[in-house]
């Protein structure tokens, strides 16, 4: 690459980047439904078809941001659960406690960013194929910490009925087939909550209701590993 191709690369990262924050800037001023793209370049001092040729329309700003955010939510969460292990490898109820805490940990810090990929649908907007990884890496998280438990003893299989046993079986086979029925469809149901109680939290229904939300949350985020199996850490003897 020679310098003026380099210069140029760095030129479209900062110009990108400072796109997106502006975008975030409106986003937590409008809402994503208001994003524009006129407005965005406005706030730049750009023109329109200067800012298209970084982003053709609203809709690939939006997943843009929405790829971000994703991102951003499970990098936490994956740096929390790889702390977690490091300091204590077979606390798999530890470890699912990390992770939890570290998605409430960034939708608190960024609730316009949460609000965009948990929140109500943006008018008009699909979401491309684009988003899906992004979006599944808590959600694979939470089943490799109950794989990990599973495959080091540490899981007690929860009860599963009857007329729930085809739809678990199907749950298994599309996303972990080396677990068992009962398993995947308690790693659903937990993964729900984990984010309905978040939800509750940066929308405000918690609010003149839960008080201390660090303790309510530390407590429902380790009854939902208990929920799931996850066996606590034996202590050691003295």
């Amino acid at each position: 690459m020679t310098t003026v191709q380099g210069a140029r690369a760095r030129a479209r990262i900062e110009i990108t980047a400072a796109i997106k924050d502006e975008a975030r800037r409106q986003l937590a001023a409008e809402g994503a439904a208001k994003l524009s793209l006129r407005a965005v370049a406005r706030e730049l001092g750009m023109v329109s078809s200067a800012l298209y040729r970084y982003f053709p329309s609203r809709d690939d700003l939006l997943t843009a941001l929405i790829i971000d955010a994703y991102d951003a939510v499970g990098a936490a969460a994956e740096t929390a659960h790889a702390a977690a292990v490091d300091a204590a490898p077979r606390d798999h109820l530890g470890h699912w406690t990390a992770v939890c805490r570290a998605v409430r940990r960034w939708a608190v810090a960024h609730p316009h960013e949460y609000a965009l990929i948990y929140g109500s649908p943006v008018p008009g907007y699909t979401a491309p194929q684009d988003t899906v990884a992004p979006a599944a890496r808590v959600g694979l998280l939470l089943v490799a910490t109950a794989r990990a438990a599973h495959r080091d003893e540490g899981v007690a299989l929860p009860p599963l009925p009857e007329s729930l046993t085809p739809e678990a079986e199907r749950l298994a086979a599309d996303l972990a087939a080396d677990l068992p029925p009962a398993l995947a469809v308690a790693l659903v149901f937990a993964w729900a909550q984990l984010f309905g109680l978040v939800s509750f939290e940066v929308f405000g229904q918690f609010n003149r209701i839960v008080e201390d939300r660090d303790a309510f949350f530390a407590t429902a985020a380790e009854r939902l590993g208990r929920e799931v199996g996850l066996l606590p850490r034996p202590r050691p003897r003295p």
